[in-house]
């Protein structure tokens, strides 16, 4: 029997249970609310994987398909409630689905005669083109004040009104289910196979009598429909839809999570918006620098993990089938530990910085770390002071071996540390 499709298929029953059992872990109502974010994010990001790790587009604009599907929705749940309409709203997601997919069949033809750079500055224009309409037209995109809507309407389904915050969470799971399903489906299917190759050779797909322009633009269209089923959700969530939905922060923003998880792998996505969503709806409650540490996150990322946070694990899959995580299990907590110390240092200093810079007319004191914390005392500042010099110094010590452990795993050879009593042996 063929271990493949068994292990495939474990997977995704993992993926569902996990689904199933987060909010009776995380039971909390600040927490749900989370989970229903966290769920519309992923399929936001999975979406725009499909064009950037998938087909190698980088696009700017692709938040334009994911609120035009969110404002496709809130006006059909608006028309529901009047009674104009009989969609139930389980089924509202493909209504978001279709406007975008109607959008993504306007515009990306237009967008995908170009490759590359030139495909990048033309979903820039078409995101602040799009963005800029949606203040032109207050009657149909609300303005500054955006749409409102009510998702409880109708009959319930199945016994769920979808008024209580748990039922809406698991609308979203079964809806991110669904999608994630559907769009690890295409990455398998002869159109997915021609996008990576569009991806890594379009001279040769074109020599071997494909069209990558309408490869790249089926590719497109595919991807702003799922973003639509991001933005209905979103809408079901917060029943309300403004123009920021559409802007291009929304789009910077997937773009630093999907590149944070990796694009390599059809699961970096989803980690990536387990992590954005996060900092911008948990961290944000905290702290004012939020934005400051996910674009640092992003910068190391990018010169230090390429393959995002989904490479580790990756890699650390490649340790244990090849039995060698006892040789990279010292190394790497000796970095983690290093870290740690680093960044502690570093937001002690941040963010006293911040309250000094924009909370100084609440005085010298501020919560840090569960105690109080006198933005004035020379001693906090060298405590800051030491942490960071303690962690860069134990860093560059560590870095060295930590390398060594791991370019053993790729290579399959075990890098033990070099002692006195090697160096001897090694001698004779």
């Amino acid at each position: 029997m063929d271990r493949k499709p068994v292990s495939s298929l474990l997977i995704w029953l993992i993926f569902a249970a996990a689904l199933l059992v987060a909010p009776l872990i995380f039971s909390q109502g600040a927490s749900i609310s989370f989970l229903c974010q966290m769920g519309a994010m992923t399929i936001f990001a999975l979406s725009y994987n499909i064009l950037l790790g998938q087909t190698g587009m980088l696009s700017f604009g692709h938040a334009v398909y994911y609120g035009l599907g969110a404002f496709g929705t809130i006006h059909a749940m608006n028309w529901a409630n009047d009674g104009g309409l009989a969609i139930p709203l389980v089924l509202m997601p493909l209504v978001g689905g279709l406007v975008a997919l109607i959008a993504g069949v306007v515009l990306g033809y237009v967008t995908t005669k170009k490759s590359g750079v030139v495909f990048a500055m033309i979903t820039l224009g078409i995101g602040e083109l799009v963005f800029a309409g949606t203040h032109m037209f207050p009657a149909i995109f609300g303005g500054e004040g955006g749409i409102s809507t009510n998702r409880v309407y109708g009959t319930s389904f199945l016994g769920f009104t979808f008024g209580p915050q748990i039922q809406v969470y698991y609308l979203i799971a079964a809806w991110l289910f669904i999608s994630t399903v559907a769009m690890y489906a295409l990455a398998q299917t002869p159109l997915g196979r021609l996008a990576n190759a569009v991806r890594d050779n379009p001279e040769r797909v074109e020599f071997i009598g494909f069209s990558t322009h309408w490869i790249r633009y089926l590719m497109l269209v595919l991807s702003g429909s799922f973003a639509g089923i991001a933005g209905a959700l979103t809408v079901i969530n917060f029943e309300l839809v403004g123009t920021e939905n559409v802007s291009l922060a929304l789009s910077g923003a997937i773009l630093l999570f999907t590149f944070i998880g990796g694009t390599s792998y059809f699961y970096g996505p989803i980690i990536g918006a387990i992590v954005g969503t996060f900092m911008t709806a948990v961290l944000s409650g905290y702290t004012p620098a939020w934005q400051l540490y996910l674009g640092v996150s992003f910068i190391l990322v990018v010169l230090y993990l390429p393959g995002g946070i989904a490479s580790l694990f990756d890699r650390l899959a490649l340790a244990a089938a090849r039995r060698m995580i006892g040789c990279v299990a010292l190394p790497t907590l000796s970095m983690v530990v290093t870290l740690m110390v680093l960044t502690a240092g570093a937001v002690i200093a941040v963010e006293m910085l911040y309250h000094i810079t924009l909370h100084a007319a609440d005085g010298p004191i501020m919560q840090l770390f569960g105690r109080q914390t006198d933005t004035t005392s020379p001693a906090n500042w060298l405590v800051a002071m030491a942490l960071v010099i303690m962690g860069s110094v134990g860093l560059r010590m560590a870095l060295p071996g930590f390398r060594a452990a791991w370019e053993g795993i790729d290579s399959g050879i075990a890098h033990e540390p070099v002692t006195a009593a090697s160096k001897q042996g090694a001698a004779a």
